[in-house]
């Protein structure tokens, strides 16, 4: 018996369950210090009740020894929820010169409804100054994530 399609037939599964997602600036003519290359979601859509991670791939050319990440959660263009993270918990501080990954999980209750919601980030120094700001959408579905794919 063959591995290769068995490794293909895998790859395709983790494939639909990670989700790179369009990420924009908040203000398009605004330079950043820090540049946002993406946004993974895993699972995706996101499960009710189970732990879902945002990693978020980005690069500074100064180093950044503190700060916040701001959140702000929409559902269908009404503001639900707001959250404060130490950027230190979330990536490893100082952050180098170069490419860096922020992860962040979280489980959603299990009363979360199922749709279509939106995401403001913002990440500050520890002087409060504006590094970055993205948008980008994700999706809560309704059940498991192997049930949305079988």
């Amino acid at each position: 018996m063959s591995r290769i399609p068995l490794a293909i037939s895998c790859f395709l599964f983790v494939s639909t369950i990670v989700r790179a997602t369009d990420v924009e600036y908040c203000d398009d003519n605004k330079e950043y210090e820090v540049k946002v290359q993406g946004v993974n979601i895993l699972p995706y859509p996101i499960v009710r009740g189970e732990p879902a991670t945002f990693s978020i791939s980005a690069n500074t050319d100064n180093v950044i020894s503190s700060g916040k990440l701001v959140i702000e959660v929409s559902y269908f263009g009404w503001h639900i929820h707001s959250e404060t993270h130490d950027l230190c918990d979330e990536t490893k501080c100082p952050v180098a010169v170069g490419d860096f990954l922020v992860a962040h999980s979280q489980v959603l209750p299990g009363y979360t409804p199922h749709g279509s919601y939106s995401l403001k980030m913002k990440m500050v120094d520890g002087h409060k100054k504006e590094l970055t700001c993205i948008k980008f959408s994700f999706e809560i579905g309704l059940g498991s994530s192997l049930a949305a794919y079988i």
